[in-house]
């Protein structure tokens, strides 16, 4: 598949998750069909690893590495914020848990907040042992 088409499938899953995340507890069905959207978010990331493993370009590998990372260090600054919000305004704390929600889409949308951060390590480890090898 071209690298264009799978970011740009990428940022539209990201998108939907994002934008499904304000789902207040989802039941039955919907529940299911978020978690496997939670993901199948993850696939895109996974083929672009697969196919410049194949191709050699380091480029994108850097981009997902850093991508990943990234994404784990602003979830992890934004829940310890959002702990930390108990002690402040009702508002702050809404205002946190928007931003979480956006930020870490795959994570909220999916309601299994550790699967969505072990992906998150699997794509990043998963690049950077790539890269090594390149």
């Amino acid at each position: 598949m071209n690298k264009k088409i799978l970011f740009a499938l990428w940022g539209g899953l990201f998108a939907l998750c994002a934008g499904l995340g304000f789902i207040p507890e989802p039941t039955g069905f919907l529940k299911f069909l978020l978690a496997a959207l939670s993901v199948g978010f993850f696939v895109p990331g996974f083929l672009l690893l697969r196919e410049c493993g194949k191709t050699g370009d380091r480029h994108t590998l850097q981009l997902v590495r850093n991508l990943s990372a990234l994404s784990l260090a602003v979830t992890l600054a934004l829940l310890i914020a959002n702990f930390l919000s108990v002690l402040g305004s009702e508002t702050l704390g809404s205002i946190l848990y928007y931003m979480l929600v956006i930020v870490s889409s795959p994570m909220v949308c999916g309601q299994y907040w550790v699967l969505s951060l072990f992906l998150w390590a699997c794509l990043m480890i998963a690049s950077g042992k790539a890269l090594k090898k390149k």
